[in-house]
């Protein structure tokens, strides 16, 4: 750690090696996304589609992650939060290789002239319940704009035969999507259910789906330990990109 303190920016959430300004964007950087884009498999990744960017963390986290040469394409349906991810996309060190385009992701499927090696997702998590703040909040939160068949379905037509599709989502959902990924052909491949500690059930699942069938890989990540303190798991999984870690 620094023995001097930085001055930080109060827009955004600043990492180790990037910014991230959110503060036109309807869903703000927070636990999951960041657990979701340090816990993606990466090994042999060719290029990367992040489906829903928002503010662009996904894409700009496995920017850091991989190699010069994968390039990143992040889809975003809300025009405003497509221009704060490509503002991110552009003030970061890795801005030659991050592509950030504004469009439905079922139309883009349609239209995608490459397939992926890697594609990852922080998707909208429920069905429609209380009325959000705005519309773009509702839009990122509910299910109504982007389900998770249709999810599946967008992924499945741009996934290479070997590579991984990645998401994160209440574990309470997490059964219901596996079950629907294996009617469309997908394999589970890794799963890690996330708590907030030892005595509590989880409450978060990362999964990673492939159209080909393998060994499969479960575990569990605790976030704090006995003494509250951040878990060596979760610091080992996130200390390239949190400041305190």
């Amino acid at each position: 750690m620094c023995s001097q303190k930085a001055v930080l920016r109060r827009d955004g959430f600043t990492f180790k090696q990037f910014f991230v300004a959110h503060d036109r964007c309807a869903m703000k950087v927070g636990t999951d996304g960041t657990l979701l884009g340090a816990w993606v498999p990466v090994a042999n990744v060719k290029n990367v589609l992040d489906i829903g960017t928002g503010s662009g963390l996904l894409a700009l986290m496995l920017a850091q992650r991989t190699p010069d040469n994968v390039t990143i394409d992040a889809v975003e349906l809300d025009p405003v939060a497509a221009e704060q991810a490509a503002e991110n996309a552009a003030g970061c060190k890795w801005s030659s290789r991050i592509s950030v385009h504004c469009a439905d992701i079922r139309e883009w499927a349609q239209q995608a002239t490459q397939r992926y090696s890697l594609i990852v997702s922080n998707p909208p998590f429920f069905s429609q319940g209380s009325d959000c703040a705005s519309p773009e909040r509702a839009q990122a939160r509910y299910t109504t704009t982007l389900d998770h068949n249709a999810l599946l379905s967008s992924a499945a037509q741009l996934i290479t035969e070997d590579g991984f599709f990645c998401v994160i989502m209440p574990e309470t959902s997490g059964t219901a999507f596996c079950e629907l990924a294996k009617t469309q052909g997908w394999f589970v491949r890794y799963r890690t259910d996330i708590a907030d500690n030892e005595t509590r059930l989880p409450h978060r699942v990362m999964l990673a789906l492939s159209p080909t069938d393998g060994e499969y890989f479960t575990e569990r990540l605790t976030i704090r330990g006995p003494d509250q303190h951040y878990s060596e798991g979760y610091c080992g999984l996130t200390q390239d990109f949190y400041l305190f870690m």
